[in-house]
């Protein structure tokens, strides 16, 4: 068997796998204030990036490896492909960690190695040695992957396993790439792994998946019976395609029905010792703040953390959790940390207090920051007579979201419509060099003027895909919270931003967005994934011949 450290890790890729999802970019801070709070959740592991990628990726595994990396903070970890260019990047971007490790992988299923990698099985056995230990000489940590495991011939994958293994792998993860595996067949290839892969007792079993059929959390939760030790999930399940097995789900899963998975792990069905390390108090808020910073909502139906999750609609429903909550839940909202907003600050607050609730609420500002939310916060304070913790979480997202080389910052809106006028909209914006730009015009309606102004004046060909609205409280002064997605050359970037005006909200989420589409258009990452193998750092034998 695999080797086991206990219980269960859990190996969180919302920083990577995750902002691989359409329009889920974040920025530095942004990734900054969720790894925190993901240290905060208590996960093993943060897959902070690709540093590779870009120079930006590697600045941001490296700078959230020297602030959340700590000796009692989770593994830092990068991922790079079976090429020492990515893998040197990465060993150098997660240096400033005390507990590091570098994921490294390649390709095993023949239809991978046919049509993207173009080489033999001989060849792939022999790179995935050679970069482990290449790998493994940089750090002491390493993680190998066997991408598209879940359509790879068994036989061959267990010898590069056993290969990687032998190199000084610590980890073998079975990624199922495509979301193409059912849970028995998931269950098997875990169990047949630990049944012929010689040396497999020297490292734990991970695994990867995708939900494309919906199946990524029971794939997980089956390879668990079966030996698997490491859960590579994300924060509210999201991620490329149909997104990667949820993190919130997985752990509550292990959680609520403990003793079923207990004698898996070889623990007595009534222990009530963790299967995690994942604190579940900080779920609800952790899964706030990421689809606050991406501006992915989380659908009113999902499990664990929707809206709906507690809500009980039905008579019978409501009348069985009156007399008894066990009749209709099998969760305790206040596990996750789930309770009623609290009304603690007011306009009278003073600005430690804001802090202070600000790090409750898992966001740690620079002084600048601070100060701009602060005052932002106070504004709101004239005009609402309740702030709760949504609308603190909605100043301080969009605070957050602010780059430090936005090219545009809104000034000023005015827009005029009713029955009998025609939607007008006069907006204008500061560029980078502090000069003001102005423009007006006409719409269907005055989120549409505003839009076509901006359009104007920021002269980025775009296509509006996304428009959204949501209340962030209840009442007559709510704040709304707007999510605009643009589309530019197959790309999409997000931006959103919340006001009492939903016209001024639409304009600064527009704005959010062609800041980061003039940053995305700057520089072109690579995916991990899709990107081919450098042939520099191939033998001379191995490149192809031209």
């Amino acid at each position: 068997m695999a080797r086991d450290p206990g219980r269960v890790l859990i190996f969180d890729t919302t920083l990577r796998d995750g902002e691989q999802s359409p329009g889920a970019s974040l920025n530095l801070e942004e990734k900054l204030a969720i790894a925190q709070q993901l240290a905060r959740l208590g996960v093993d592991i943060i897959e902070a990036g690709f540093p590779f990628a870009s120079p930006g990726d590697f600045n941001a595994v490296q700078r959230i490896a020297a602030t959340v990396g700590s000796a009692d903070g989770p593994v830092i970890c990068g991922l790079a492909r079976a090429a020492k260019g990515d893998i040197k990047a990465c060993a150098e971007a997660v240096a400033p960690a005390v507990n590091k490790r570098i994921h490294t992988f390649i390709a095993t299923s023949d239809i991978h190695l046919e049509h993207k990698l173009r080489k033999s099985r001989a060849e792939v056995l022999q790179i995935a040695g050679e970069m482990v230990a290449y790998a493994r000489s940089l750090v002491d940590d390493v993680e190998f992957s066997c991408e598209d495991a879940g359509r790879s011939d068994p036989e061959f994958m267990y010898q590069v396993i056993e290969a990687a293994i032998a190199a000084g792998a610590t980890t073998i993860n079975i990624p199922d790439t495509v979301g193409y595996a059912t849970p028995a067949e998931f269950g098997a290839l875990i169990d047949g792994i630990n049944r012929h892969v010689p040396n497999i007792d020297q490292a734990v079993i991970s695994v990867h998946g995708h939900n494309d059929l919906g199946l990524a959390v029971a794939n997980f939760l089956e390879a668990v019976k079966n030996g698997a030790r490491q859960l590579e999930c994300t924060i509210n399940g999201i991620g490329e395609r149909a997104g990667n097995a949820s993190l919130e789900e997985l752990v509550m899963a292990l959680h609520v029905r403990r003793s079923y998975y207990n004698p898996f792990l070889g623990r007595p069905a009534e222990s009530t010792e963790p299967l995690t390390g994942v604190r579940t108090e900080e779920i609800y808020k952790t899964s706030r703040l990421v689809s606050n910073l991406t501006g992915m909502a989380v659908q009113p139906n999902k499990a664990i953390v929707g809206a709906n999750a507690f809500a009980h609609e039905s008579g019978i429903h409501q009348d069985g959790v009156l007399k008894n909550r066990l009749t209709y839940e099998i969760i305790d909202a206040r596990t996750i940390g789930l309770a009623d907003n609290r009304i603690s600050l007011g306009k009278l607050s003073g600005r430690s207090a804001f802090r202070a609730r600000l790090e409750e609420l898992g966001y740690s500002l620079e002084r600048d920051d601070l100060d701009d939310a602060f005052a932002r916060f106070k504004e709101l304070a004239d005009r609402k007579r309740e702030i709760s913790d949504r609308d603190l979480e909605a100043i301080v997202s969009e605070q957050v979201q602010q780059q430090d080389e936005a090219r545009y910052s809104l000034k000023l809106v005015q827009v005029s419509t009713g029955t009998n006028l025609q939607p007008t909209a006069t907006v204008t914006l500061v560029n980078g060099d502090g000069a003001e730009l102005t423009e007006a015009a006409i719409g269907t309606g005055p989120v549409d003027a505003v839009c076509q102004a901006l359009n104007q004046l920021a002269r980025v060909p775009n296509e509006l895909v996304e428009f959204s609205v949501k209340s962030v409280t209840e009442g007559i002064d709510a704040m709304g919270e707007v999510t605009i997605r643009l589309r530019a050359d197959g790309v999409l970037y997000s931006g959103h931003a919340a006001d009492t005006d939903i016209v001024v909200a639409a304009a600064q989420a527009f704005v959010n967005a062609l800041n980061r589409l003039v940053a995305g258009s700057q520089r072109s990452p690579l995916h991990p994934q899709k990107a081919p193998l450098p042939v520099g750092d191939l033998a001379p034998a191995e490149r192809p011949r031209l």
